[in-house]
């Protein structure tokens, strides 16, 4: 018998309660479920069976949560793609995850199509809201076609199975792998632990994905709550639609608090929001500094906690300690095991850095790459690299990561592909990327190039040579020349030499 859905039991409960919306768009739970079964009918109708992976790139949007709830009814994966990658790391990604079909917002259904010569077979392409190229289908005309019927649950138990692609321990993007969804108790767990209820406004803050953005959009449907979208964040637009909707909880990456604080005061001061009651900050280290701020305008609101798209929420820290425990991460959630351990596998002692290992009720494996997965697990235990100690009372710092990963604005970045991208370039004898302290970005990524003999280039043609093969956010942001980078007899390059310059009184490792 197949499991109830969630969807269709809040829409026959609750058929009035609001469920979504954006700008002027309203839906409530009756009209979702609706166009939801419409679409899972016509995901089977496209050929699309449990365990496919379906694609999609698209800024936010109420058709993305559509097809959110579709996925689950029809038990395909969903593969949501970075709406900032270019058309050759999208066909890396879709080659990856073997996608059969692709839904994408008009704004990038170009991006898809450049990506179509690289692909080794063509999905079936879908396009949101007009749009498309020939050989489109429109995604309008697609649900027009279909019943509104309760599709009857194909998926397994949980939130719906995720492929959410993510770099790690090799230069190109892996999927992280829930082939059962996230699990229903992990969920339960994370919604009592942040305090979230039925009751609940939820600002969709971040891009749609990023995991912890997805994820907390998909607790605040489990609970038959409200989320308010917004397409792409602005700063003052999200503080308009606070007051304007009375949002309750909402997640953002610290950058995005970042553009918020820096508004002008006045500005700030002339939107209520006070119904907000759970600013939840997550994807990268949020600076001290930002933190007062933060609690200076919106009162004590303030949660944090670290995680992965590989082993989800591990560590919090709850309002009350977010001043009182300046760099922490929090303690372990109540599902989580904790482990730092030095180079050898031993156990460190308190205050002593040693590499973070976490166990709990959710862990990813690497699509297409047991040796990754395998390289990331230990005992039961798997770890992203990060390197942390535990204080006397219990509480972990995030202090610096055993791998070369940049995470600038809560988006993580890898290296080797922008050297691979650098290296090309005829007048580059040897590179390293590295990310850097900036204020706003938490990281930025800077190149530092050694050149061919007698060879000339400079800084701006080298970010323009980037910025024709990466996607924006890759690109270094700066470039350093130097004589010879340092490398060890064996060829290993010594990046740790190369960060100390640059970190050398930021107060931080990450």
């Amino acid at each position: 018998m197949a499991e109830p859905d969630i969807l269709a039991l809040h829409a026959e409960a609750q058929p009035d309660k609001l469920a979504l919306i954006l700008d002027d768009r309203r839906l409530t739970y009756a009209e979702l479920n609706r166009r939801a079964n419409r679409a899972a009918h016509g995901l089977r109708r496209l050929g699309m069976r449990p365990g496919d992976r379906v694609a999609s790139m698209s800024l936010n949007s109420i058709e993305g949560f559509e097809m959110a709830h579709a996925h689950r009814k029809t038990g395909v994966v969903g593969v949501p793609i970075n709406f900032r990658l270019r058309a050759a790391e999208v066909a890396h990604v879709l080659n990856d995850s073997g996608a059969r079909a692709v839904f994408a917002g008009p704004d990038f259904v170009p991006v898809i199509e450049a990506a179509l010569p690289a692909l080794e077979a063509r999905p079936v392409l879908v396009a949101y809201r007009g749009g498309g190229a020939s050989g489109w289908l429109d995604y309008g005309e697609l649900l027009a076609a279909e019943p509104e019927t309760n599709f009857e649950r194909a998926g397994e138990s949980g939130l719906g199975a995720t492929m959410i692609y993510t770099s790690g321990t090799t230069g190109r993007p892996k999927g992280a792998f829930r082939r059962a969804g996230f699990p229903v108790e992990a969920a339960l767990e994370a919604i009592q632990v942040f305090g979230l209820t039925p009751e609940d406004v939820h600002l969709m803050a971040g891009p749609g994905y990023h995991s912890a953005v997805a994820f907390f959009g998909a607790l605040t449907s489990v609970l038959a709550a409200t989320i308010a979208i917004l397409p792409r964040f602005d700063a003052e637009r999200a503080l308009q639609v606070i007051e304007r909707d009375r949002v309750s909880t909402t997640f953002m990456a610290p950058t995005l608090l970042r553009r918020i604080m820096d508004l002008p005061e006045a500005v700030r001061a002339g939107y209520d929001v006070s119904s907000l009651r759970a600013l939840i900050l997550g994807a990268a280290p949020c600076p001290f500094e930002l933190k007062e701020r933060a609690v200076g305008y919106f009162g004590e609101v303030l949660w944090e906690f670290y995680g992965a798209t590989e082993t989800g929420v591990n560590l919090v820290l709850r309002p009350e300690e977010q001043l009182s425990h300046p760099g922490s991460a929090g303690r372990p959630s109540p599902s989580s095991e904790v482990l730092l351990l030095d180079a050898e596998g031993h156990p460190v002692p308190e205050g002593t850095p040693g590499r973070l290992w976490v166990r709990g009720a959710s862990l990813a494996e690497y699509h297409n790459n047991p040796d990754a997965t395998q390289a990331s697990m230990r005992d039961g235990f798997f770890s992203v690299g990060d390197i942390a100690y535990r204080d006397g009372d219990g509480y972990y710092h995030i202090c610096d990561r055993a791998v070369d990963m940049i995470i600038s604005g809560g988006v993580n970045i890898y290296p080797a592909e922008i050297e691979a991208g650098l290296a090309a370039h005829p007048a580059v004898r040897d590179v390293a990327v590295i990310g850097v302290p900036d204020d706003e970005w938490g990281e930025a990524v800077k190149a530092i190039v050694e050149l061919q003999p007698g060879a000339s280039v400079s800084q701006d043609d080298l970010i323009a040579w980037c910025r024709e093969r990466l996607a924006g956010y890759k690109r270094p942001r700066s470039v350093d020349f130097v004589e010879a980078l340092p490398r060890g007899l064996d060829g290993k390059l010594h990046k740790r030499e190369l960060r100390e310059k640059y970190w050398a009184g930021a107060g931080r490792r990450v």
